[in-house]
This record gives structure tokens, C-alpha cells and sequence, in this order.
């Protein structure tokens, strides 16, 4: 790796670090005047961010990007206010820097408490999805963090517009532009030198394809969130109301297939599959959606199946599709539909149709996953839409956070203690 590469990556790191010491200490009115900033120039200068994005788009189009990172890479005025409506709400929610989590007394008189404090650096690397940039930043400042970001060579250009609108917001409130660190560079050995930067990042936050987060999990130094990965399935029970199950399977499969909670596999109870299969291979077909099917499936739907209901493979199960592609199985019965998520899912997203309370509680204490639903879309998986804000990623393991993350997952703690003369004997 070329010196001057390394330099450079340090370099950042070392005003990120000397940034963070300053965003600790930042007031809750100046943290949110920064992002109400944001959110007001995301409305007002659209015009820069979406002509660089378009580049981006027919350049990476051209090169044969895959259809579902396409359309991650892609920003329209309605998506970066969205982005700007997050912003807002991540103004509006508490801060978590200084909350007190819990105090005792000891039995010596010592007073012992736990104070939220910043992780202090958050690096995060990721493939299209230039809102990444805007959600890191917001979610990192209101945390009290700087944050180093590295999009991919395809968003190069959105995201160099995108960082000029977060540093405009700092510089009109008063507040370091040194923030955030962007990695302008396309070089991957850019990759490979953050990935050593431990000194200075503290948590490492990959976004993008399973290549990417298993290169970050052998390659960090410093903890990385790995997961993200999202093999979600939708269980049909034998007690599920059918006109339920239609529309929330469509939904969790059509709404956005390319994001990491879309649906991937349907599971349906044998009991139900005649009346049911047909129901969901009509709706999902009808938007364009290719079905998998093993040969319970095919049989049930018979002579009159769809024509895109084809023959599943092994490989189809335990496969994050990320197009208007789903596998479907029938199963026997819901310890079957358990077996089944346990073996292929991914820890992501699960979800069961029942009317059954002891079927929807056995499913909610089994399933290993970020977030287990009864009678609800995947697509809901969302630090937005869990009330988070936004959302730095969406973790599948279980150490420090899991599922969407937001304001508090991007926090540590110190122990603050205060006696009056204690010493140990």
C-alpha cells in the first residue's frame, strides 16, 4: 500500500479524533440546529445532489450494476426529503449523551452511576445508498460522534454533493466541519488502510453486499457491526386469515425488493396451501414476481400455475434475493416452518400470519432473529419507522446492538462514582 495512501487515511482519522473530543461536549441546541440545517438545505438545494446523482446512475448503469443496487443508488426529490423529514425527527428526540442509565448505593457509601457517553469515531464503509451519508452524519452528531465515511466509486459523485450540504449545515451553526471525514478517494487500498485504523475509529459500520461485510469482518481491527444480511421469511400458519397473509406477503416482497427486509421466502402450513397458494402466487405474480417453487408448491398450483412459478433449487433457500424473486415451500407444520428459519435465515427479519396466540407466541420466543413479527411486514425493520430516527444499519448480531440502530446504539457508558473520603481497605 503507497505510503501517501496511508497518510491520507490517517490523516482523517486524526481530525476525527481531535472533532470528536469537541462534538462530545456539544450542546443538545447546537447539535439540533445542525440538523434542522440539514434537513432545510436537503429541501431547498436539491438540485446540485440530483444532477451529480444522475451521473452516477447512468455511469454505474452503463457499467452493468446489478438492478437492485440500482435502485439504492438512485435519489429522487422525494427520497431526499424523506431523508430530510429522518433529520428532523432525530432533532426532535432526546439526546442520549449524559442520561443517566441507573444508580446505586453501595453499602460503603459510595454513590455509583452509569452516564451515556459517545463511542467517540464511527467509520462506516458502503456500496450505493449515498443516504447513508446524510443517516451516519445526522445519527453520529445528535450521538455526539464524528463519523469517517467511504461510499463506493458509483456514488462518488452524490455523495461529494451531499457532503458539501453537511458541512454547510456545521458551518452555519458554528460547529466543526471536521465532523465528518469523507474518503473522497476511489482507491480500495483506501479500504484496506481504514479497516487498520483502530487508533482513531471505534466502531466500524459496513453497508452493502455479503462480499463487502465478510471482507470487513476478517479485515477490521476495530469492532465492526458484520451484519446486515437479510434472509427474511414469512410463515404461513395454519390459523392465518389468507386475505391478511395475501397483502402482507405482497407488501414485505413488492413494496421494496432490494432492501435487506424484503421478503425472500414464503412458508406455507400444508392445511392452508390449497386455498392459500393460489391466493399469494396470483397477487405476487401479478407484480411481476418469479416464484420458486418446490414440488408441494408446483403441485397445488397445478396445470393452471402461473408462468412465473418455476422449480426451486437448494440454492434458493437461504438466499437474500433483492429483485421480485421468492422461494416458496410448504411446509407441515410450524415446528417444520422453525426448523427451517433456523437452518436458512440470516437473523434478520421473521414473520408469522396467525390468529393463533399460542402459535404467534411459540414463533416470537423461538426464532433467533433482530426482529420477529406476527401479522406485519418485514419491510417495517426501519430506524425510522421503529421510532429511531434513522439508522446507522441494521445489525444481526448481538454484540453491542442488534436490529436498527440508532441514537442509543451508537453510545457507551462510563461508571461515574462519588464518595466522601472512601478508601479501600
Amino acid at each position: 500500500m503507497a505510503t501517501e495512501t496511508v497518510q491520507e487515511v490517517t490523516a482523517l482519522g486524526l481530525a476525527a479524533r481531535k472533532a470528536s473530543r469537541k462534538l462530545a461536549r456539544l450542546s443538545t441546541e447546537d447539535k439540533n440546529r445542525v440538523l434542522l440545517n440539514l434537513a432545510g438545505l436537503l429541501r431547498s438545494d436539491q438540485a446540485g445532489v440530483l444532477a451529480a446523482n444522475a451521473e452516477d446512475y447512468q455511469e454505474a448503469k452503463a457499467d452493468g450494476l446489478d438492478e437492485s443496487l440500482l435502485d439504492r443508488l438512485l435519489l429522487t426529490s422525494e427520497r431526499l426529503n424523506g431523508t430530510a423529514d429522518e433529520l428532523q425527527r432525530v432533532a426532535e428526540l432526546p439526546d442520549p449523551i449524559g442520561e443517566v442509565i441507573e444508580t446505586s448505593s453501595l453499602p460503603n457509601g459510595l454513590i455509583a452511576s452509569r452516564r451515556r457517553v459517545p463511542l467517540g469515531v464511527v467509520g462506516s464503509i458502503y456500496e450505493s445508498r449515498p443516504n447513508v451519508t446524510v443517516d451516519i452524519f445526522g445519527l453520529c452528531l445528535k450521538s455526539g460522534n464524528a463519523c469517517i465515511v467511504r461510499g463506493g466509486k458509483e456514488t462518488i459523485r452524490s455523495n461529494t454533493e451531499l457532503v458539501a450540504l453537511l458541512r454547510k449545515a456545521l458551518t452555519d451553526a458554528g460547529v466543526t466541519t471536521d465532523a465528518v471525514q469523507f474518503l473522497d478517494n476511489p482507491d480500495r487500498a483506501l479500504v484496506d488502510a481504514m479497516l487498520k485504523m483502530d487508533q482513531y475509529i471505534n466502531l466500524l459500520v459496513p453497508r452493502g453486499g455479503a462480499s463487502l461485510v465478510k471482507f470487513v469482518a476478517e479485515n477490521a481491527t476495530m469492532p465492526a457491526v458484520t451484519g446486515g444480511i437479510g434472509v427474511c421469511h414469512t410463515y404461513i400458519d395454519r390459523a392465518a386469515d389468507l386475505k391478511m397473509a395475501v397483502e402482507i406477503v405482497h407488501n414485505a416482497k413488492v413494496r421494496r425488493p432490494s432492501i435487506c427486509n424484503a421478503l425472500d421466502t414464503v412458508l406455507v402450513h400444508a392445511e392452508v396451501a390449497a386455498d392459500g397458494l393460489p391466493l399469494i402466487a396470483e397477487e405476487l405474480t401479478a407484480s411481476g414476481v418469479e416464484l420458486h417453487c418446490d414440488n408441494r408448491a408446483l403441485s397445488i398450483l397445478g396445470p393452471d400455475a402461473p408462468d412465473l412459478a418455476l422449480p426451486a433449487s437448494e440454492d434458493d433457500w437461504g438466499k437474500e434475493f433483492l429483485s421480485l424473486t421468492a422461494a416458496v415451500k410448504v411446509v407441515d407444520s410450524l415446528e417444520d416452518a422453525l426448523e427451517h428459519i433456523e437452518t436458512y435465515g440470516s437473523g434478520h427479519s421473521e414473520a408469522i400470519i396467525t390468529e393463533d396466540d399460542s402459535a404467534a407466541t411459540k414463533f416470537l420466543d423461538e426464532v433467533d432473529a433482530a426482529a420477529v413479527y406476527v401479522n406485519a411486514s418485514t419491510q417495517f425493520t426501519d430506524g425510522g419507522q421503529f421510532g429511531l430516527g434513522a439508522e446507522v444499519g441494521i445489525s444481526t448480531q448481538k454484540f453491542h446492538a442488534r436490529g436498527p440502530m440508532g441514537l442509543k446504539e451508537l453510545t457507551s457508558y462510563k461508571w461515574v462514582i462519588v464518595g466522601q473520603g472512601q478508601v479501600r481497605p
